[in-house]
């Protein structure tokens, strides 16, 4: 059965023209960039490196495109990991998306709202606003019925 675990993360936007973007290199520090639009990436890290991690983006983008805007936007997010062998099989009672490939991601509805699915060693990380934290929460125990 699978383990609900809450999940401290860093979450970095940038918002820059899609040519910028597609020519940016991901910063170090464990960060993931996760393309969620032509023109926007999402970088999910451990929040003990969040400044480095906006730093870095931002001097890197600026150098792509002037007009680029990179915001610690952390505070906004909220994220549950799904650990264990059922990850997978959890997921599938909170959503009809299928789960990320290796190393990857999804986004789409999960528990009637959007979030991102990544693909973590040892299970699944679910991002969603903030708001809809305790939600997710409800939803994992009540319909996936996961361990917490």
């Amino acid at each position: 059965m699978a383990e609900l675990q809450d999940r401290a993360v860093a979450v970095v936007l940038c918002s820059a023209n899609a040519a910028a973007l597609d020519a940016l290199v991901a910063p170090g520090h464990g960060a993931r960039m996760l393309r969620t639009a032509p023109d926007e990436a999402l970088f999910v890290a451990r929040p003990t490196v969040a400044a480095d991690v906006r730093r870095e983006v931002e001097d890197r983008i600026a150098a792509l495109d002037a007009d680029a805007l990179v915001l610690d936007v952390s505070d906004g997010w909220a994220a549950w990991s799904l650990a264990g062998d059922d990850a997978s099989r959890a997921l599938s009672f909170l959503s009809h998306l299928d789960p990320p490939d290796a190393g990857g991601f999804v986004q789409g509805d999960v528990a009637r709202v959007a979030a991102k699915v990544l693909d973590e060693p040892g299970g699944l990380t679910i991002l969603v606003p903030a708001y809809w934290r305790e939600h997710l929460r409800e939803r994992a125990i009540v319909d996936a019925r996961v361990n917490t």
